[in-house]
């Protein structure tokens, strides 16, 4: 009799173990999936984006505005050859900023806004690189960076191996390279130019898995659902720049030119 107790117990916990377990797994899926929704609607948004600026930038006719061999339209010259094109360029970087500091003060249905908006700008922001690359080397690179993309992400979620030192790393990398653009601004230097995107294509690989992991432990931290929601946009917001990094360096790498 006492054997059937210890085993009924020990069925019972057993249980409610793989019970709990099950739990967890479904609503780490649900977590994820969500990230990586989030983080796919927004690049959505960017390439609609910047297809459509750049459509509505540039005219089969001629009109006395030329960039790089294409006529502009009013828009065109607007956004790619008059100061707003500064406005344009630094706006996203801005909304980065914006999003880091605020987004944990927002409510989810507003930091899905704030992101969507930030994931357009962006898309006007990059709609310039079809008046410097081939659209089918724009289309190639963009599956190549989305193909590695995935398997770095996929590596980051199920690796056993903590990558929190090779984080640390690669956002020191990041730094460095953020300098090496600035000094190239001024230096114009086509070898410094492919060094920076090398070391780009790098260190984004690496911050991809790194920031997967980081955002797989970040739901274990077990907050409400509201901060949970916040929680996915904000991985999102890092999966989607490690993404549109990656794709503008291998690019520069890869791309074929007008």
């Amino acid at each position: 009799m006492s054997d059937f107790q210890r085993n009924a117990f020990g069925q019972t916990t057993l249980g409610r173990t793989t019970a709990q377990g099950a739990v967890v797994d479904q609503g780490l899926r649900s977590y994820m999936l969500s990230v990586y929704n989030y983080m796919s609607l927004g690049l959505a948004i960017t390439g609609f984006a910047a297809i459509g600026a750049f459509m509505l930038a540039v005219s089969s006719e001629p009109t006395g505005a030329v960039a790089r061999g294409m006529n502009l339209t009013q828009f065109g010259v607007m956004l790619y050859t008059s100061p707003l094109k500064w406005v344009v360029l630094l706006a996203p970087l801005g909304m980065v900023f914006f999003l880091s500091a605020r987004l944990h003060k927002m409510s989810t249905a507003s930091g899905q806004i704030a992101f969507y908006v930030f994931a357009a700008l962006m898309g006007l922001s990059l709609s310039s690189i079809f008046l410097v690359y081939t659209g089918a080397s724009i289309g190639r690179v963009f599956f190549i960076t989305a193909a590695a993309f995935g398997a770095l992400s996929l590596w980051g979620y199920t690796t056993k191996r903590d990558l929190t030192a090779m984080g640390s790393f690669m956002v020191m990398g990041l730094f460095g390279l953020i300098i090496a653009s600035l000094v190239n601004i001024f230096l114009a230097s086509s070898m410094l130019q492919f060094v920076v995107s090398v070391a780009g294509v790098l260190i984004f690989a690496g911050l991809t898995a790194y920031d997967t992991q980081r955002i797989k432990e970040m739901y274990y931290e077990g907050d409400d659902s509201d901060s949970m929601g916040r929680k996915a946009i904000m991985g999102a917001l890092s999966l989607y720049l490690n993404f549109i990094n990656m794709f503008t360096m291998l690019l520069s790498l890869f791309g074929n030119r007008e």
